[in-house]
Order: C-alpha cells, then structure tokens, then sequence
C-alpha cells in the first residue's frame, strides 16, 4: 500500500519536473536556436539532471519537439470547437486571426522562425520536425474547427484543410513577410487585413440562403 501511495505522490512531481524541462527547453531553442542548445544547459535551467532529460524525451530532437508543441498549443486554444460557441462565426473568425497575428508577432517567435529556417539548410530534419509539432498540428486544429461549423451549418465548406489554409494566408498576407524583414506591422494594417480576410473568407463559405 505504501508503493502505490508513493506511485500516486511522484506522478504530480514527474508532471512538474516535465512541465518544468519543457519550458526551459523552449527559452533555450528560442533564444539560440536547436543546434546551440545544450542538454546540460537546459537541465540546468530546469534544475534537474541530464538523466531526467532523457528519461522523459529520449533526446534532444523529441524535447524540441515537445516544446515546439508546447509553444503551439497556446494558439491551438483558440481553435477549441467548445470556447468561443454562441459567438457568431464572423466574430469567432476574427478572434482567431487576432490570436495569430499576436501569437506570430511575439519578438522571441520572430527570432525563433529565422534560426529554425537557418539550421534547416544544413540540417532539413529539424525544419520538418518543427512542422510536425507546430504549424501542421495547428493548421489540423483550425481544420477540425472549420469541418465542425460545417457540420453544424454555420459555414459550407467542402475542403476545411484547404480553407485553413487559405483563411491563414489572408490574415498574414504581406505582413508576414514584413515581419520578418524587420518592418513594425501597425495595428490600423493588421486590423483591415484580419477584417478584409474575414469578410472574403465568410463571402466564399457562407451557405447559401434557400
């Protein structure tokens, strides 16, 4: 009886310990990229030992990916079929361009996408692993957002991965690419591209009126 109470009371410190690795990992691929981060480093950061590390992940390339994962989640939220219900589908839209546009204008994620896009010249592994953990499942979550709304007849969408896509690239428009070059998007900018993608995206999957 005593093991399984010890079994039950290590769980949470596990969970602590691996929430705890994950964030640390995170500030040191975001700050100095994949390649120049250290395990001992990040173990440091973490306050745990390198074996704790790899008990958890393995490796270096799975403890990137959790923490890409980590990173995304805070945007996939806004994809949750249930948080925004009740809200017209205009206004859940504009929500979730608005929380692209934050999530992606964040100084740190700038700086991460330019040194992922570096290292995957000579390494394109990790480009692809940092698809799989972010972008990808991102754009999966938005998809099931929008194959939900059609079902529920609020839109008509007969490709919701393509409309994903293209929903995406209208909101970024041009001023992803700004963006990264440096320039400062102003929020005049940012809300007529969100509210003009809105409204293109609403004109093409809006049911048809019987």
């Amino acid at each position: 009886m005593s093991t399984q109470y010890q079994k039950r009371t290590g769980r949470p410190v596990d969970i602590a310990k691996r929430d705890a690795i994950v964030e640390a990992g995170a500030r040191s691929f975001f700050n100095v990229g994949f390649a120049a981060s250290s395990i001992e480093q990040i173990a440091a950061d973490a306050g745990v030992s390198k074996v704790t590390i790899y008990n958890h992940f393995g490796d270096k390339r799975a403890l990137f990916a959790a923490a890409v994962e980590h990173e995304c989640n805070k945007m996939r939220g806004y994809f949750s079929i249930d948080s925004t219900s009740g809200n017209p589908i205009a206004e859940r839209l504009r929500t979730i361009g608005e929380a692209m546009f934050v999530f992606l204008s964040r100084p740190e994620m700038i700086q991460f996408e330019r040194r992922i896009a570096a290292e995957t010249e000579t390494n394109p592994s990790i480009g692809r692993e940092f698809l799989e953990a972010g972008p990808w499942r991102m754009k999966e979550a938005f998809s099931k957002f929008l194959a939900h709304a059609d079902a529920s007849g609020e839109l008509s969408v007969p490709n919701p991965d393509l409309a994903a896509e293209q929903f995406v690239s209208m909101c970024k428009g041009m001023g992803d690419l700004e963006r990264r070059f440096g320039e400062i998007i102003t929020s005049e900018a940012k809300d007529a591209r969100i509210n003009g993608a809105v409204d293109v995206f609403l004109r093409a999957y809006l049911p048809e009126k019987s």
